[in-house]
């Protein structure tokens, strides 16, 4: 029997209790938690029984605790702006690192991650769990089968709701320094899955992006994007957390000509539409097999994203999403906030970008 995995958590924020799962589900050596506040590190392990909470050691400084502790696998899960930097010490400690998303704030951020997991033989993979979702594994297996024929179109769409209460838990939300907008927070995953199964070659986009009722924030609270891929297929993404009163819907379209799928739920979890030219398998059928109802946006994708990294490390593989991978959304999500600036069409890839390029965009 192999021995657990040594791992170690940075950052105990909202999205903390999903990895602390994902760690126990897959059988890891939880060996440590870091964050500068200690509530927060106690409030993450308080479900767990007495025991096993007793042997978790708490660090307030993260290169403390990668000196002590010397993991194998870290994931980072502090404020946006800082995945970078937090990302290159780990993999510079020689651990393996998952990073949540969106993998950097720059691109040159992004590149020097991926450079620096490659030059070590570190696996880096970047924390896009929807991709895990049963109904999106499924929508994938049609894709990688080419019963979709020629890809016409897709959309993604984010409709949620964000207000000051969620502002006020965390001061670096919705600032260009620290984070972005709905495009960057709220939406990177949906544009990560859009992109994914359109295909990576992105050449150009147009967009608008507003800060139409959230005037306490720096960045946007809307995003509309037309996006045109090499395959000459077209993407349309919709981001926004103005819908009133809560969250609305995320949901993600596939047009080809020979397949219509529609994806929706709380978080692209289940399949509302399912119709091929080739009839193969039964819609409703389909449709009650590869549906989950997770309780919150976040879905039960953090589980076999561990599985998958955990598989990756001890066969020496790339993860299935990997530093790359991670890097494209980033790409999209800048490319998308350049067009909406400079009120013109921007081509890919991009040489480089930052979300503080947009520094004081709205006025703020």
């Amino acid at each position: 029997m192999e021995r657990p995995i040594s791992y170690a958590l940075i950052g105990c924020g909202r999205i903390a209790p999903n990895h602390i799962a994902a760690v126990r589900n897959n059988g890891l050596d939880l060996a440590a938690v870091c964050d500068p506040v200690p509530q927060r590190m106690e409030a993450v392990l308080a479900p767990l029984p007495a025991q096993e909470r007793q042997r978790v050691r708490r660090y307030t400084d993260y290169r403390d605790m990668l000196e002590r502790e010397q993991p194998c696998l870290c994931a980072v899960a502090t404020e946006s702006g800082k995945h970078a930097a937090v990302g290159l010490d780990v993999l510079r400690a020689g651990a393996n690192v998952i990073i949540e998303k969106p993998l950097a704030l720059t691109l040159a951020d992004a590149r020097q991650l991926v450079a620096e997991a490659e030059a070590r033989g570190l696996k880096l993979c970047a924390c896009h769990q929807n991709r895990f979702n049963k109904s999106i594994q499924k929508i994938r297996t049609a894709v990688e089968e080419g019963r979709f024929g020629r890809m016409l179109h897709g959309t993604a769409h984010v409709r949620w709701n964000r207000g000051p209460d969620y502002y006020a838990q965390a001061p670096w939300r919705g600032t260009w320094a620290q984070d972005g907008g709905a495009l960057m927070n709220q939406c990177i995953h949906s544009i990560d899955l859009l992109r994914w199964m359109m295909g990576d070659d992105v050449r150009e986009v147009m967009a608008y992006t507003d800060n139409l009722i959230h005037d306490y924030i720096q960045a946007e609270d809307l995003g509309m994007a037309l996006i045109r891929f090499g395959s000459g297929a077209y993407g349309i993404v919709e981001g926004t957390t103005n819908v009133y009163p809560h969250n609305l819907e995320e949901t993600l379209y596939l047009f080809g000509e020979n397949g219509t799928v529609k994806a929706g739920g709380k978080s692209v979890n289940i399949i509302e539409e399912w119709d091929f030219r080739d009839g193969r398998g039964d819609p409703a059928t389909i449709k009650m097999e590869f549906a989950e109802n997770p309780p919150n946006v976040y879905g039960y994708g953090h589980t076999p994203l561990y599985a998958d990294m955990v598989d990756a490390i001890r066969n020496n593989r790339a993860p299935y999403v990997d530093g790359p991978a991670g890097m494209r959304a980033l790409e999209l999500v800048l490319a998308i906030y350049r067009s909406a600036a400079e009120h013109r069409p921007v081509a890919l890839p991009l040489a480089e970008g930052s979300t503080l390029d947009f520094a004081g965009r709205f006025g703020r």
